[in-house]
């Protein structure tokens, strides 16, 4: 199966639609069905954007977990009571629902980053935190990649 990767700078519109970059929206129209699923991240402030196929993976994980499980239940809350189904437009585009914006803190500039089975959409000012390298422990996260084999 294709995988999703590559960074994409876009803007939300008014409405909350984003467009889905080209080469991700050739990936679903051929490998999926168009139905998409959009959920919060439990840790960062961000959205995940599910090919249905890859949803229902991760439904069927969640399922095989304990329900009373304070973390599974967290998770469930936060991440599946979150998902939103939508499908791509004809102009390539996708809804973010108001609470989705306010939960993720999206602005009219986000990032949208392939993560092989699922899309990340960030606020750009999110994005740039979260991800800049002088704040980053560099020989850490390379020893504990190292150690995955990376």
């Amino acid at each position: 199966m294709p995988a999703f990767s590559g960074k994409y700078y876009y803007s939300l519109d008014p409405k909350g639609r984003v467009i889905i970059p080209a080469p991700f929206r050739e990936i679903i129209s051929t490998n999926y069905n168009p139905k998409l699923y959009v959920v919060n991240d439990l840790f960062d402030k961000c959205l995940h954007i599910y090919p249905q196929e890859e949803w229902s993976k991760l439904e069927e994980k969640v399922r095989t977990l304990p329900s009373m499980d304070e973390h599974v239940n967290l998770y469930k809350r936060v991440v599946i009571g979150s998902a939103q189904e939508t499908e791509i437009d004809k102009q390539g585009r996708i809804l973010i629902s108001a609470a989705q914006r306010e939960d993720s803190g999206l602005s009219s500039d986000i990032v949208i980053v392939g993560q092989l089975d699922k899309i990340d959409l960030w606020d750009r000012k999110e994005w740039d935190a979260a991800n800049d390298l002088s704040k980053i422990d560099k020989r850490a996260i390379a020893h504990k990649l190292a150690g995955y084999g990376l």
